[in-house]
């Protein structure tokens, strides 16, 4: 990718940017626990979902799938329509996003500003209903091309032979366990499979709102952890080397964002506090000299107008739900 990269029109520039992020050791006291981090957040756009846009829409072009009168039209709870529309724009491409009415405003406004048409849409709960809109546009107009971000097996082999290549040459030593949410699933399946042929012992364990936990076997349940759990197991995910589930409710995932926020200076996402809450009682479970890996998704700004941001005098609180952490193995 690299070399195809380098020989990239100046427009397309930007491409060069994604992945290859930085792997932190995050100190945390009073816990006594050190966590890897994966900074994904400095991806151009801000967050993980610029690989995927990046590999589908390069090899959609090379196919001779994408044509320049295309129309990229895909169905995203916020990042992947971000990642999709920088890059599109770069590409020379038009994009339309459909997105839940629900998704932040930053979200809503960074996509505008890239260019792309949005389409919100009223989700009741159901993720479902903006993918059948994305293929019913397909069907009626064959300008469109669908990246299917949930079914893409592209997906899973860019964190196969990317994120997850990087974070082994980033890791000092074995890998005791990878902790991760999902939305497309891909994440989990693509990292998981390059960290377990590695490392055999490796845990490979999902993040789950306390709310949402249909890994877990429960019924779905509103949350606020935007990005993640969108009211169905993705195909994609049946294809991860799952060991086990942490589910954490929004409110302790908002409070480790600001803990983020303030003790450690890294302007992440509430999905990146999330992941941190598990990685934590994860490695709680392995022990102290494990090493635990977790990605830090995205960033804050695109959170400002949401709960993470509030109350603007407490950095670590105040949400009322009640705080608990389950770790479930399978």
């Amino acid at each position: 990718m690299s070399d195809q990269l380098s020989k990239l029109p100046r427009a397309r520039a930007v491409l060069s940017l994604i992945g290859d992020t930085p792997l932190v050791p995050l100190r945390f006291e009073p816990e006594g626990i050190t966590l890897q981090a994966k900074c994904e957040f400095l991806n151009p756009s801000g967050s993980i979902k610029d690989r995927l846009a990046s590999t589908v829409l390069l090899d959609a072009e090379q196919r001779g799938l994408l044509r320049p009168d295309s129309v990229i039209v895909e169905c995203t709870s916020g990042n992947t329509g971000i990642a999709l529309a920088m890059v599109g724009s770069a590409m020379g491409y038009r994009v339309t996003i459909l997105m839940s009415s629900s998704a932040s405003g930053e979200r809503r406004r960074l996509i505008r500003r890239l260019g792309a048409e949005l389409i919100l849409f009223n989700s009741a709960g159901r993720y479902q209903t903006g993918i059948e809109m994305s293929r019913e546009m397909a069907a009626r107009d064959p300008r469109c091309f669908l990246p299917r971000q949930f079914e893409n097996p592209l997906n899973v082999e860019d964190h196969e032979h990317g994120t997850g290549q990087e974070i082994l040459r980033q890791v000092n030593g074995p890998v005791d366990a990878f902790v991760s949410g999902f939305g497309t699933g891909g994440t989990l399946a693509g990292c998981g499979k390059a960290i377990k042929r590695a490392w055999p012992q490796a845990r490979i364990i999902a993040m789950e709102p306390a709310e949402h936990a249909l890994l877990a076997g429960e019924c779905p349940c509103c949350h606020y952890i935007e990005g993640v759990a969108d009211g169905f197991i993705p195909p994609l995910l049946r294809g991860a080397p799952l060991d086990g589930e942490v589910k954490v409710t929004s409110a302790d995932a908002m409070a480790m964002a600001r803990r983020l926020h303030r003790d450690f200076g890294l302007l992440v996402g509430t999905s990146s506090g999330a992941n941190v809450v598990a990685a934590l009682e994860t490695a709680r479970q392995l022990g102290p000299r494990a090493n635990v890996v977790t990605l830090l998704c995205d960033r804050a700004e695109r959170y400002f107008s949401t709960a993470l941001f509030e109350p603007a005098d407490d950095p670590y609180s105040a949400n009322p739900f009640p705080s608990v952490v389950e770790f479930i193995s399978q």
